[in-house]
């Protein structure tokens, strides 16, 4: 069985689940295959994202089910804890990653990279809620030294993920540094950034 992993480089999503490819030693095929509304690939990722796998001719979508399909097939080396209260603490961490930081973030990310125009009242709206969403991730941080503590986890692909495209947009419309406020928040990214999987979905991007 050839897994087939569908989606484009350019996406913090698509990198973070072949970075969990990586971490997993699991065999698989890259797809170049954009997002789209057109019903073929609906029939693939049902909001039309990116990434989604190919199994035996079964489609499953989003990057957190994707995660956790792979730690079925291959539990060693685990990426969430297998202490069911670990487990849901690390989930926790990643949901406010995704949901109060990421997603708040690509509010305004038609003008910081594709020469759009996002209005006053989006702008403002972000900003405020960015504020609320980095205090929550930052009371859940451990940085000791990983995301949740001792041991790396899918947790840490969400952190260096997830900055890797907020931060840009912060700077771009706000010429802020996005993780400036949380404490030992760089030097997690920073040391992610050298990680083996991460590096090779890194320079994959280059070529």
């Amino acid at each position: 069985m050839m897994i087939k992993l569908h989606g484009i480089r350019m996406s913090n999503y698509y990198s973070l689940s072949k970075a969990c490819f990586f971490e997993k030693g699991v065999e698989f095929e890259e797809v170049k295959d954009p997002p789209s509304q057109q019903d073929d690939y609906l029939a693939k990722s049902p909001m039309g994202k990116v990434p989604c796998i190919e199994v035996d001719g079964t489609f499953l979508s989003e990057a957190f089910a994707i995660a956790d399909y792979l730690d079925h097939i291959q539990p060693e080396p685990p990426l969430l804890p297998r202490d069911p209260l670990a487990r849901a603490k690390n989930i926790e961490l990643i949901r406010h990653l995704e949901l109060d930081v990421e997603l708040v973030a690509r509010r305004c990310l038609p003008e910081a990279f594709f020469g759009q125009t996002v209005s006053d009242e989006i702008k403002e709206s972000t900003k405020k809620d960015l504020a609320k969403g980095m205090r929550a991730v930052g009371n859940l941080l451990e940085c000791n030294p990983y995301a949740a503590g001792e041991t790396f986890t899918l947790a840490d692909l969400y952190v260096f993920y997830t900055f890797g495209l907020a931060s840009g947009i912060v700077k771009k419309i706000f010429d802020e540094d996005l993780m400036a406020e949380v404490s030992e928040l760089k030097g997690l990214v920073e040391t992610l950034a050298n990680r083996d999987s991460i590096r090779e979905v890194e320079a994959a991007k280059a070529r």
